[in-house]
């Protein structure tokens, strides 16, 4: 056996071998930080494909959140009330709330119902004063009609009168010049493609089926062109919702217009949500910082957004602007530090679960302006304190690497402090943009149907529709009946009062008695 020592090395080879041994450790800690890395994106991306979706965490059998060790120096009361559900299991057939019978059908009274008696063959050949009906078995079942499509045709007869003049009904208005689509026909398409998100060619198919014959362009020109009536509406809306003291923005992506054989470009779509719970889809080309101050002209109030440097930069540059930032999204952060650093991850969301549980209790009682400020700042203020306090200790910890998981969501809420309690001074500002994200599911649903738009103004044309559609939800207005009126109405209403035919004011004024399509007309 064969040692070596230190003496049979000259200094200079001593000093190169260190100096390699120190290379290799660097080399073998990068290559360990980068198959860290690796493994997380794998299994973000296993997480993705066959992993739950929700984010929704639930406390671990005790209910009593954040025994953190920081609530007699904080004045922190992290113990909630502990709110017990049972769930009882019910014996038998039980009738559920609304239904018509045990059958469980249950329906409103929009519906048609057809009635049809049935008779016993005993008494199909008596004559009515043979037998006596002392009572009725009635029973429900739900049935459906293909898709129907009627043509309306309209005579107009020409009448010739005692002087000798000719006379004749005038041709009947038409929402699109000279198109023989009736106003119902367009109402149902846009309902059809950017509500239930049924492709046009989808409906060229049903039409097809139906016995109706019509070139598949068509149907885009007559949606294009229908749509294009309704941007005064879009604009006014856009307008409106500028006025509000708070929005609500963020950013999703859609394919439009080609930008090589086979390749569509990336555009983007920039939901804005007003207070009054209106929403605008405008488009840009792209996801650049300067579309914001384009988009926001005007606005003076607060922002709530997400952590994209561009609302960060254009709240920097006007001094009307509040910015706010979402609590969800940083809850997403140390989601995805969950695997990293468990314990760590946990208690940071056990801060913010309380404060979402106080903003439940907000919601319950459903407090002013005034009180919510009071609740706010005897109850989520201090758990704010104690999780940025909690957060800047951490910092401290060398054993967490620069690009952990974990240390980048303490370094991305550190740096978004001040907006992150924004809340806290302002009580009509909430917690996230959860309202918001929730009324631009429409796009991506839009995706996984239609896929892409063929051209930038296609996608506009989506973002006028889908902003009178969405506004629509929010206001609970049927968005059939508001474009069969709409439609109509548009082309003599005066410009200068445009605003009332946007959703939530169409239903102040003339929701109660809206215009309807001819086919409903009785001569």
């Amino acid at each position: 056996m064969v040692s070596a020592s230190y003496a049979s090395f000259t200094d200079d080879e001593f000093t190169a071998l260190q100096s390699a041994y120190a290379s290799l450790q660097e080399s073998h800690h990068a290559l360990q930080q980068r198959v860290a890395e690796l493994q997380r994106q794998v299994a973000w991306f296993q997480n993705q494909l066959f992993g739950r979706k929700s984010e929704q965490r639930y406390a671990d059998g005790d209910t009593q959140q954040l025994s953190l060790g920081v609530a007699a120096s904080n004045s922190l009361t992290p113990t909630p009330e502990t709110r017990e559900v049972r769930y009882l299991r019910s014996r038998g057939k039980q009738p559920l709330a609304g239904a018509v019978n045990e059958t469980g059908l249950r329906f409103d009274a929009t519906v048609p119902v057809k009635e049809i008696r049935v008779l016993p063959p005993e008494v199909k050949d008596l004559e009515d004063g043979e037998y006596t009906v002392i009572g009725e078995n009635v029973s429900h079942r739900l049935a459906q009609r293909p898709g129907a499509y009627v043509v309306l045709k309209y005579v107009h007869p020409v009448i010739k009168l005692k002087d000798q003049r000719l006379v004749s009904a005038p041709a009947t208005v038409q929402v699109l010049e000279k198109c023989y689509a009736d106003v119902s026909l367009l109402a149902g398409m846009l309902t059809d493609k950017f509500v239930y998100h049924l492709p046009l060619y989808r409906i060229h198919q049903r039409l097809k089926a139906a016995g109706i014959e019509l070139a598949r362009p068509t149907l885009t020109t007559w949606v294009h062109r229908a749509i294009a009536l309704l941007e005064p509406v879009y604009d006014a809306q856009f307008t409106g919702i500028l006025e509000s003291a708070q929005l609500a923005m963020d950013e999703t992506p859609i394919k439009a217009a080609r930008k090589a054989p086979g390749q569509m470009q990336t555009g983007y779509f920039w939901p804005v949500y007003g207070e009054r719970d209106e929403v605008v889809f405008p488009f840009a080309p792209n996801r650049g910082a300067h579309n914001v101050p384009a988009l926001l002209r005007g606005f003076k109030g607060r922002l709530l957004t997400d952590g994209y440097v561009a609302y960060d930069k254009y709240a920097a540059q006007v001094t009307t602007v509040t910015h706010a930032h979402c609590w969800a999204h940083l809850r997403r952060m140390f989601l995805k530090a969950e695997d990293a650093e468990p314990e760590r991850t946990q208690r940071a969301l056990e801060y913010i679960r309380l404060l979402y549980y106080h903003e439940t209790e907000l919601k319950e009682h459903a407090l002013t302006d005034e009180k919510r400020l009071r609740h706010r700042t005897e109850h989520s203020k201090p758990v704010v304190d104690a999780l940025f306090d909690w957060l800047e200790e951490q910092m401290t910890d060398r054993s967490l690497l620069p690009k952990d998981p974990f240390t980048q969501a303490v370094a991305y809420a550190l740096q978004r402090k001040a907006s992150l309690s924004v809340f806290l001074a302002h009580p009509e500002v909430p917690l996230d943009t959860n309202h918001l994200e929730r009324a631009l599911r429409v796009i991506p649903m839009g995706r996984k149907s239609w896929l892409f738009c063929w051209t930038e103004v296609g996608a506009q044309y989506v973002g006028i529709i889908q902003s009178l559609l969405v506004t629509c939800k929010l206001q609970g207005v049927d968005p059939y009946d508001y474009l069969v009126d709409v439609l109509q109405r548009i082309s003599g209403h005066p410009a200068s009062r445009a605003h009332e035919l946007t959703p939530r004011l169409w239903k102040q004024h003339f929701a109660d008695n809206p215009l309807r399509s001819p086919l409903y007309h009785t001569p």
